[in-house]
């Protein structure tokens, strides 16, 4: 025992004196937490917006701090977000993409070439292609529509908003992107998709993080196989009415050697990327109109000066419309609601140059990261009352679009970054807009849509999921609807 002991004790000493961290002169300021490895995980993890803050009132817009293990340098400073953006040479992104591909989904694609994969998306997800698509989607949206609010309805259908959104944006999106038509070569019924990732969705953070219990591991494993095989002919044939970006991807992936089952577990990260945001945008965006009257006449009523001919089935997700109101109402939902990280690993010492003109020196091994939703989306400096929502923030008195944002006195280039930025901005990012406008329209044009209390608030954020994108919330909105001129 007093061998165990003493071995013990020397493992300790050992591990203290190989990761003992002290700050440098040129470093940024470090604060390592008072938990041994651990540091300042379990603050992070649990709410990362509040922590962040906490560490910026203490030590400026950038600091260093350790977090499992790890030593993490964050950069609060949007005047100086280009020189992560564009350094490509000492900041890499792929690796912490790995990382997590691996603990969510399983995934190793070792000869992955993402420069030609980011290639192969913006064919599918620009241009004529992206017309295409919003065709495929608008027909889909409208049929989903449909079928969960039937036009012979008469009396009131109570659902909760963000189940709503979610699931018909969800469908919608799958057989847009993964299902086709409902035919022979895939006749899997999106429910039965979107009914296991949504169990899926629920552990993602914990996944990430590596925090999952027993028994979540077990439901994680579970859920996993259940979608590998519900998705396992998504993007086998080339047939018409089926998706071509993501038979392209899947041809991409066996030219990179990888196995069926290697393309079934990465067309599940694919799927997570691509249906995991809208749905919960839509959700926020139909809340804050509901929660605020003013908001929501203003967007009907620019919804309804739209011409017949701009509102047929494709149009309006193909055409350029003009709906300067809306455009701000969905900036400013996505101010309020988008926030996910941009991760570097720094692959060689860098000096960082801030725009104020200090220079910090980025130690090998570390990672770097950017966290825009609280600055610049949540900085009172930036946008006045940032909690507040106003629904006319990125509007000028003239109706035109404002793009005109200051800290420190100088125009800032990021004032949002809900999409990213830089070579690593989100490729859908056209196509995501043009599907949440589209079913914005259609749901506020052909339906009764309320509050069941009228006086309800909209929920709380879940604050785990900070830095996963979209956040979503911790309860919902009981909402009430029916088709339109229906007594």
């Amino acid at each position: 025992m007093i061998w165990t002991i003493f071995l013990l004790a020397q493992a300790v000493l050992l591990y203290l004196i190989l990761t003992h961290r002290s700050r440098s002169k040129s470093d940024p300021p470090l604060d390592k937490g008072i938990i041994p490895w651990l540091g300042h995980a379990l603050e992070f993890g649990k709410d990362a917006s509040k922590f962040l803050n906490r560490m910026k009132q203490k030590h400026g817009d950038i600091f260093t701090v350790r977090v499992a293990g790890r030593y993490v340098t964050v950069l609060l400073d949007p005047h100086s977000y280009d020189t992560v953006l564009n350094d490509s040479d000492s900041l890499d992104f792929t690796r912490y993409a790995q990382v997590l591909m691996e603990r969510i989904f399983n995934l190793r694609l070792p000869h992955h070439h993402p420069a030609k994969a980011k290639a192969m998306t913006k064919k599918h997800f620009l241009g004529m292609n992206l017309s295409a698509l919003n065709s495929t989607m608008s027909r889909h949206l409208q049929a989903s529509l449909k079928a969960e609010m039937p036009p012979n309805q008469k009396d009131w259908k109570e659902e909760r908003l963000f189940n709503l959104s979610y699931s018909l944006l969800f469908k919608a999106g799958y057989l847009t992107l993964f299902g086709g038509e409902q035919n022979n070569n895939n006749s899997t019924d999106p429910s039965s998709i979107y009914e296991e990732y949504k169990k899926f969705d629920g552990l993602l953070t914990k996944m990430a993080r590596g925090t999952l219990k027993p028994e979540e591991k077990r439901t994680v494993q579970s859920v996993r196989q259940r979608l590998w095989e519900l998705l396992a002919p998504a993007g086998l044939t080339e047939d018409t009415g089926l998706s071509p970006w993501l038979y392209a991807y899947r041809q991409l992936l066996q030219e990179e050697g990888a196995d069926d089952e290697t393309q079934k577990k990465a067309v599940l990260m694919q799927l997570w990327a691509t249906q995991g945001n809208v749905g919960p945008a839509a959700f926020w965006l139909l809340g804050y109109l509901l929660t605020n009257p003013e908001a929501l006449t203003a967007v009907k009523r620019e919804l309804s000066g739209i011409s017949p001919m701009e509102t047929s089935e494709t149009s309006l997700l193909d055409r350029p419309v003009n709906t300067p109101v809306f455009d701000s109402v969905l900036e400013e939902t996505l101010r309020l609601t988008a926030a996910p990280f941009i991760t570097r690993e720094v692959v060689q010492e860098k000096t960082l140059h801030m725009a104020d003109g200090q220079e910090y020196m980025l130690r090998k091994g570390d990672r770097l990261c950017l966290f825009p939703f609280n600055s610049p989306q949540m900085d009172p400096e930036i946008h006045h009352e940032p909690l507040k929502y106003k629904y006319d923030r990125f509007l000028n008195e003239d109706g035109s679009v404002k793009r005109d944002f200051y800290k420190g006195g100088r125009r800032l280039k990021y004032y949002t970054m809900p999409w990213g930025a830089g070579t690593n901005g989100c490729v859908g990012k056209q196509f995501a807009i043009n599907t949440i406008r589209k079913f914005v329209y259609l749901v506020l044009t052909n339906y009764d849509l309320e509050l069941c209390d009228p006086n309800a608030h909209m929920p709380e954020v879940n604050a785990s999921r900070y830095g996963f994108g979209m956040l979503q919330p911790e309860g919902d909105l009981l909402v009430r609807y029916k088709p339109r001129n229906t007594r």
